[in-house]
């Protein structure tokens, strides 16, 4: 019996004074990597634990779960990338399921397409899966995660995609690897040529790279692909020591686009046990068959395809 449905039932890292702690730490492999220094100690520690840290109710932190990270145990992390604006409840555009094991030193994303019909947790009815935030926000969404993979989630890590421009530029631009040539219809600039090899990105280029979709014939499987290139980019950026000149700017940002149930304390663990996995991935997007039900679009999910995430991702854990 998984977690939820128990809850639904009965209710050294070393503290150099010459590193850095950078992007890799605060978003926790948005950029798993970076170094950090006793200088920024204090602001980037009040940043997490006064403004980003969010516990939510669907992730149950007991004494054994939050040992798990000192432990160095494999862990699954929600990354959302939510599409919230002003006077907007906003939507779960990005779910990945990001499992770290550093038994095999290895990380995997499953991308989970935001127009996956299933049940929403706590609303006792089917719908689209990015739909959840609207209805519960982080609470809701990663509970409707847990049943959709039949898993346990031990952290996640919230993105307001409308700071995705101040966080790209906060980090000095990304290189991303472009597999389609299109120009640009409106996201970013009319007109721009996201051009087909390797490209330099700013903030609002990124923006227009990750949203297109109409112009890809594959949708949003290849919208997905791209949003994990760009999260990839930014794992590679957040490894450079330099990758970050303006430390206060990018703790701005962070702190008004960044939730996560992960204390100052699991991100250092993260840093000094999990880092190096980062380096090493693979991905994964969950298939399906697209169908119009009262004339909405939503891709639906077979369980057979369902089991076989469930099963990527207990493998996946239990390796050595």
């Amino acid at each position: 019996m998984s977690r939820q449905d128990k809850r639904e039932k009965s209710r050294k890292s070393r503290k150099s004074k010459y590193l850095k702690i950078t992007l890799g730490i605060v978003l926790v492999l948005f950029a798993g990597t970076g170094a950090y220094a006793y200088s920024i100690w204090n602001d980037v520690k009040d940043t997490v634990d006064k403004k980003i840290h969010k516990p939510v109710d669907s992730i149950e932190h007991t004494p054994e779960q939050k040992e798990k990270i000192s432990k160095e145990e494999p862990l699954n992390i929600l990354l959302m990338g939510v599409d919230e604006r002003k006077h907007d409840k906003g939507r779960a555009d990005t779910l990945i399921i990001l499992s770290i094991n550093p038994n095999i030193n290895k990380m995997q994303m499953i991308s989970i397409p935001r127009d996956s019909r299933t049940l929403i947790k706590g609303m006792g009815f089917k719908d689209k899966i990015n739909h959840s935030y609207a209805f519960g926000g982080s609470d809701m969404t990663i509970s409707t995660v847990e049943n959709f993979a039949d898993i346990e989630l031990d952290y996640y890590v919230k993105l307001n995609m409308e700071g995705l421009v101040e966080l790209v530029d906060a980090l000095g631009g990304i290189t991303v690897q472009n597999k389609l040539d299109w120009y640009d219809s409106g996201y970013y600039e009319k007109g721009f040529h996201y051009a087909k090899g390797e490209l330099e990105l700013n903030g609002e280029q990124t923006m227009g790279f990750v949203r297109m979709r109409y112009k890809d014939p594959n949708g949003d499987f290849g919208r997905n692909k791209r949003q994990r290139e760009v999260i990839r980019a930014i794992i590679d950026k957040g490894a450079s020591i330099g990758s970050i000149t303006k430390i206060d700017e990018f703790l701005d940002v962070i702190g008004k686009n960044v939730e996560t149930n992960m204390t100052f304390d699991d991100m250092k663990h993260l840093f000094s046990d999990y880092r190096s996995a980062s380096q090493n991935s693979s991905s994964y997007q969950v298939k399906g068959n697209g169908t119009y039900i009262d004339d909405i679009y939503y891709l639906i999910v077979s369980d057979q395809e369902r089991q076989k995430i469930h099963e990527m991702i207990t493998k996946f854990n239990q390796k050595k």
